[in-house]
Order: C-alpha cells, then sequence, then structure tokens
C-alpha cells in the first residue's frame, strides 16, 4: 500500500515499485510530490501507480528520463548487421535524430511530436523520400528496444494500420525505358572509347548477366569463364560444377562470389548482397570476349581499371559511367590556373568526341534491371525460379522450397540471350567501330564479322 509524508508545504506519496536492487536486495520505491495535493488524492495517485505495477503498465521516473543522446550512443551496439548498414544507421542517428530528439527524455517522446517531425523530415530539401523513410524506420526501431528496456510503456510510431491515415499520397517511382540492344550497344562502343576493351566487355556482362556493379569490380579470374569452374578453390563445389558445366554439353559460366566493399576507408571483399552466391551462365559471344580479355592481362582481376589498377578504387559513377552514358565532347586542351596564372595543357588521354546515349542521366543499375526485363520477355520461356536466383533474390514461401533451377533451364537461360545477340548483330554497319584513342589489345572488327557469319549461318 502507499504511504504518505509531509515535506514542509509538499504531500509526497511513496510505493513500491516490484523491483529489487540488484546488489543489496531491497525493495525500490518510487515518489511524486506535489504542493497542491490533499492526503486523499495523493494516497489515490499511488494506489493508481500500484496498479500499472501489477498490471506490467509502470515505467520508473527514473527509467524514463533517460536521454535520447545517452540512449544512442549504446543503442547501434545491440544491432547486428553489416558494416555498411551499421554506417549507415550511425549516420542518421548522428544528423537527424539526436539533432532533433536528443535533449527530450526516452519516456517524454509523444505521438503528436513524432508525426510533426515526420512531416517536417520529409519536407527537408537534403532528404529524399527513400531515405527519408530509412531515417522513420530506424526510429522506429530505436522506440520499439527503448519499449523492450523498460524506458517506455509503448512506441510513439504507428503501427502500420494509423500511418495510413491523413491525405494518400502516391509514392513517385523512377521512369524507365526498356533496354533496347541497340542502346547497350552504344554504351559499349563509348565504353571502348573512353575505357578501352575491358569496358567494352563490362558493359555486355552486366548486361547479359544482371551482376551488380560492386560484383562486377571483385570478379576474380578464378571465378571467370574460361578459368572456372575448374578453377574453383572449393574442391566439393568445383567437382559439382564441372559436372554441370564443364560436361559433354559444356556451359560457359560464371561465379558471383564476392564484391567490393570499404569498411573503415579499406578495401575488403564481401560476400554479395543477402549473400547471393550463385552460378552464371553465359552466351557464347560473351564467353569469347571473356576470354579474350583475360589473354590480353594476367591480373587476378578481370575488369581493370584505365590506368591498370583496381577497379573499385575509381569513383566508377562520376569518372567511368557518366561520361559513356551522357556522353562527351571532343577534350584535347584545356586552361587551369595554377600558382595564379593561367595555363593550357594538353589533355593526358585525348579523346574523341563521345555521344550521348538515351542513359544520360540515368544510373548505372539500369543496365542491371534492363537484363531482367529481356529474360521476362521470353515469357513462360523461363521459370520465375530461374529469372530470381539469376539475379540474386530467393523465391519467398513454398514455390521457392519446392522449385530448383535444372541445366535444362539454364541452357535455355544462355541460348535465348545468344539468339538476342545474334539477332542484332547481324544489323550492324560494316563501319560500327568506334575509332579508340590507343590500340585495342584484339582484332575486334574481325571478330565481330565472325559472329556475323555465325549468325547467318544455317547451322
Amino acid at each position: 500500500m502507499p504511504w504518505i509524508e509531509w515535506r514542509g508545504k509538499s504531500c509526497r506519496v511513496r510505493w513500491e515499485t516490484g523491483k529489487v536492487h540488484p546488489e543489496t536486495g531491497k525493495k525500490l520505491l518510487d515518489s511524486k510530490s506535489s504542493t497542491e495535493w490533499t492526503e486523499e488524492e495523493a494516497y489515490n495517485y499511488g494506489l493508481d501507480r500500484e496498479s500499472d505495477v501489477r498490471n506490467d503498465r509502470y515505467l520508473s521516473r527514473r527509467d524514463g528520463s533517460v536521454l535520447m543522446q545517452e540512449y544512442c550512443q549504446t543503442w547501434p551496439d545491440t544491432l547486428d548487421v553489416g558494416h555498411l548498414r551499421d554506417k549507415a544507421i550511425r549516420s542518421m542517428i548522428r544528423l537527424h535524430i539526436v539533432p532533433r530528439w536528443g535533449e527530450t527524455a526516452v519516456g517524454d517522446i509523444k505521438p503528436s511530436a513524432y508525426r510533426a517531425w515526420r512531416k517536417q523530415l520529409k519536407a527537408l530539401p537534403n532528404v529524399g523520400e527513400k531515405y527519408g523513410e530509412e531515417i522513420l524506420t530506424v526510429f522506429s526501431m530505436l522506440m520499439d528496444d527503448a519499449v523492450d528496456d523498460e524506458l517506455r510503456t509503448s512506441s510513439p510510431v504507428p503501427k502500420a494500420a494509423k500511418q495510413k491515415r491523413g491525405r494518400y499520397k502516391k509514392k513517385k517511382r523512377e521512369k524507365k525505358r526498356e533496354m533496347r540492344i541497340e542502346d547497350v550497344h552504344q554504351l559499349a562502343c563509348n565504353a571502348l572509347v573512353f575505357w578501352g576493351f575491358p569496358g567494352y566487355v563490362f558493359i555486355w556482362t552486366m548486361a547479359m548477366t544482371g551482376m551488380r556493379p560492386g560484383e562486377l569490380y571483385a570478379l576474380r579470374r578464378e571465378f571467370c569463364h574460361p578459368a572456372w569452374p575448374a578453377s574453383d578453390p572449393d574442391p566439393d563445389r568445383r567437382e559439382e560444377a564441372l559436372e554441370r558445366y564443364a560436361g559433354q554439353d559444356a556451359m560457359p559460366a560464371v561465379r558471383v562470389h564476392w564484391q567490393h566493399q570499404r569498411e573503415h576507408g579499406q578495401l575488403k571483399l564481401f560476400p554479395p548482397k543477402y549473400e547471393s552466391h550463385r552460378d552464371l551462365v553465359i552466351p557464347r559471344f560473351l564467353a569469347e570476349l571473356l576470354e579474350m580479355l583475360l589473354s590480353s592481362h594476367d591480373s587476378e582481376w578481370v575488369f581493370l581499371s584505365i590506368r591498370g589498377g583496381l577497379l573499385a578504387n575509381a569513383n566508377f559513377t562520376y569518372h567511368y559511367w557518366r561520361p559513356i552514358a551522357d556522353g562527351r565532347a571532343v577534350h584535347e586542351n584545356f586552361d587551369r590556373t595554377r600558382l595564379g596564372r593561367k595555363q593550357m595543357v594538353r589533355s593526358r588521354r585525348p579523346l574523341p568526341r563521345i555521344p550521348a546515349t538515351p542513359y544520360a542521366g540515368k544510373r548505372l543499375y539500369l543496365v542491371r534491371h534492363g537484363h531482367k526485363e529481356w529474360i521476362d520477355e521470353v515469357g513462360g520461356g523461363h521459370a520465375r525460379v530461374v529469372v530470381e536466383s539469376r539475379m540474386g533474390h530467393e523465391v519467398a514461401g513454398v514455390e521457392g522450397l519446392y522449385s530448383n533451377v535444372t541445366t535444362t533451364m539454364e541452357r535455355r537461360m544462355m541460348e535465348s540471350l545468344q539468339m538476342r545477340w545474334e539477332r542484332f548483330v547481324v544489323t550492324l554497319d560494316p563501319e560500327w567501330l568506334p575509332v579508340p584513342p590507343t590500340s585495342l589489345p584484339v582484332d575486334l572488327d574481325e571478330w565481330v564479322k565472325a559472329q556475323v557469319k555465325a549468325a547467318k549461318s544455317p547451322e
């Protein structure tokens, strides 16, 4: 039962919290004082708190007074996420959550205050729609854990059903156009001029496999045709892959085994996104391109930068993709100011004009998306499990549990992509080859002529 005591003109009520001190074993008490209470009002207040204790609704004022900035210091350490996600969460807490809620007690955040902040957050010019949703998701997780830690009785973030109230706002979707093989060819030609033969093969590899950029940066020789699967370092996996891809009816393939990411500023190899290790059959023309590329250098990496280094060390989007997709004017000489004096400097890499493509201003990832368009266009020719597995996704539910990718399915995939190439290559103008600024390690024009001849052959 609660008990009353007067402290000067203030009436204080004390009650048991149902907890004990972890070291002394003594019961923990809580209290509240007011100069406006009568003893009866104070006593009834204490009875209400004891009722909350008995029904697991009670929140100690001591626990609820923890500031958000204190809670946010230790909360990220409780999460079991990848290093990139951990970095993103800490960044969102530092830039958006602590500046707004840092001086507020965890137990004092009200649902109405949260709704006002959500509206303000989405109105910020530097916070896009997806990024804003990510921030709110992190805040919701934080509040749910605060409830589990008994710092709050409930989360101020409304559940999904309540979040729907208010005016309807249609979500913006990225506007896409279908990926035409002629446009991919233009991208590959631009890459040939700007980057060299590795760029030409890089574009076709992404379009024909749907690999993520980071997976292409980290594609190693031992996991690429023609070395793989014989060069696979895992003996059990090597034996199975040899039987599947290098048997009597060989199918050229590459293995997606790594991706490049930076952890604490250091470039490292990590498993692909969602642990989506997978084997990808490739059309015959791409297999030949990869063979020629690997014969042209002795690096452990398949795709090298312009200067022959690690591609992952470059700002690929800015320094490679933008000139390839957006085009570029002739840059033989350029002005610069050095030590306060203007100079005319000859470019280290004088390049001819590179024409713009339909991907000007667009993301590199759309080439990966376009690969799925191509294999979806076949309609019933490819089972859903083949399509999703190739893109590095899992089919959920019973369908994914019972489905399996067979060699017949993979061969159909390989042949459909080869057929798409053959239908296109026979339409190429004889003068299709752009003039690269440096000599190529292979005779690409003769190779394409051989491809045209093979495509026109009745066999």
